[in-house]
Formats: structure tokens, C-alpha cells, sequence
């Protein structure tokens, strides 16, 4: 591409799994902002229904689809659904759940729900979507990782298991699909206060977070945004298989 890099999405359509709360919502706000068509999908069909109203205030071609995450299936189900309005250029991962409880204590029930949504539902999202993207030989694809990725947490195993699974996935498709064109990275969120963590973490645990983070704060959503703008766009063309750490120092940090 000849001409300055910038951080315009114009002209590029993404979709965002898991797009209708939390981090996902605010990154597709700003993936539409940057001047991206966005499409968002989730499990719930009414999430799903407010998240596609809130974009469509923007821009009327914004699209809201259901799919179940956990599902192979559905997700192919939902790369052919999407892929017959618009060609998907930018996929961001950011389905994801948790449950915070000593590992002896956790139900096989729970095991799966957690993996199967983290795991699973990034590994064949990333298969559905990225094999049109090989094809076509051009497409990004980004996902949500955490600082679980990198440090143990107590009452947190499985849940880290998963995210630092995805960055090993990450890096594992970058290496794959870089010759066909496919860039794939990940961003890894600090402590953001998603309806998710504010519910689930104690406040003896959220207290511990912040005396860990140099920065000494929760970070707010919008400050994920940029990293994810400029992981979609033409500024970062040579950058795959990269995890940027958006965390207020956290994993920089000794004692």
C-alpha cells in the first residue's frame, strides 16, 4: 500500500463476536467510529437486538446476528450468514466467560461452559472466518486475551488455561496464514470494569488488582479502542502475531 499508514477503517467491514457488552460493545463503537461497517454477534437474541439499534443511530447498514459461540457449527452457520450481506475483512474475538472458584471445587458442568465459550468458540470462529480470509488472501483477525494469559491466578485456572490458549492460537495462525495475507493478533485487557468483573470479582480481589497495577486504576473501556483501530488497519500491516498488553503496567511490574 503506497501512502501514509493511518487508522481509517473506511471501507472495511468487521464483525465483533461477543460484540453486545463490554469490551466487545466498546470496540465495535470504535471500529464503526474509525469509519468500519460493523456487524456484531452474540447468544442473546435481545442483547443482540439493543447492540444492532445503538449501531444503526450511526450508520443504518450495521447488522446484529445470533449465533451461539459454543457451537462449530453455528459458527460456520454464522460465517455464511454474514458473509452473504457483506465480506467480513476484520474479526474480533470477544466472546468470553468465566468462574471464579478453587479449581477443587469446579464442576465439569462449569469446566466446559468456560472452555467451550473461550476456547472453543475462538478456535472455530477463527477457522470459519479465516478460511474465506486465506482464500481471499488478505483479512485481520483479533483476539481478547487477558493478563491471565501470561501470570497464575488463584480461583482463575481454567478460565487462564483458555486465554492463554488464545495467545498461543494467535500466534500459532499468524505463523500459519501470514504467507496467504491473514494477519491474526491479540490484545491482552489489564483490569476493566465489564459488567462481567464488577459482579464476579470480590472486593478484597479487585483491591489486590489494583495494588498489582502501577498505574494504580481500573482502565476504562475506551482505552482498549485504539489498540484494537490500529490492529485492524493499514498502520500495523506488518505487524501478526503480536499480543499488545493494555493493563496499566501490570505485567511490567516486580514486587
Amino acid at each position: 500500500m503506497s501512502g501514509e499508514p493511518g487508522f481509517d477503517l473506511q471501507g472495511r467491514t468487521a464483525l465483533v463476536i461477543g460484540g453486545t457488552s463490554g469490551i466487545g460493545r466498546e470496540i465495535a463503537l470504535g471500529f464503526q467510529a474509525a469509519g468500519a461497517r460493523v456487524f456484531v454477534a452474540s447468544s442473546s437474541a435481545g442483547k443482540v437486538e439493543r447492540a444492532q439499534r445503538e449501531l444503526q443511530q450511526r450508520d443504518g447498514s450495521a447488522r446484529g446476528f445470533v449465533a451461539d459461540v459454543r457451537e462449530a457449527a453455528d459458527l460456520q452457520r454464522l460465517a455464511d450468514e454474514v458473509e452473504a450481506v457483506a465480506t467480513v475483512d476484520v474479526l474480533l474475538n470477544a466472546q468470553g466467560t468465566t468462574v471464579i472458584k478453587p479449581a477443587l471445587e469446579f464442576s465439569a458442568a462449569e469446566y466446559a461452559k468456560v472452555m467451550r465459550t473461550n476456547l472453543d468458540g475462538v478456535f472455530w470462529a477463527c477457522v470459519a472466518f479465516g478460511r474465506r480470509m486465506v482464500a481471499r488472501k488478505r483479512g485481520t483477525i483479533i483476539n481478547i486475551g487477558s493478563l491471565a494469559s501470561f501470570r497464575g491466578w488463584p480461583n482463575s485456572s481454567v478460565y487462564a488455561m483458555t486465554k492463554s490458549a488464545v495467545v498461543s492460537l494467535t500466534e500459532s495462525l499468524a505463523a500459519e496464514w501470514a504467507a496467504s495475507g491473514v494477519r491474526v493478533n491479540a490484545i491482552a485487557p489489564g483490569f476493566f470494569m465489564t459488567d462481567m468483573t464488577r459482579d464476579r470479582m470480590s472486593a478484597e480481589r479487585k483491591a489486590r488488582a489494583l495494588a498489582r497495577t502501577p498505574m494504580g486504576r481500573f482502565g476504562e473501556l475506551h482505552e482498549l479502542v485504539g489498540a484494537a483501530v490500529y490492529l485492524a488497519s493499514a498502520s500495523a500491516g506488518f505487524v501478526t502475531g503480536a499480543t499488545i498488553a493494555v493493563d496499566g503496567g501490570y505485567l511490567a511490574t516486580g514486587i
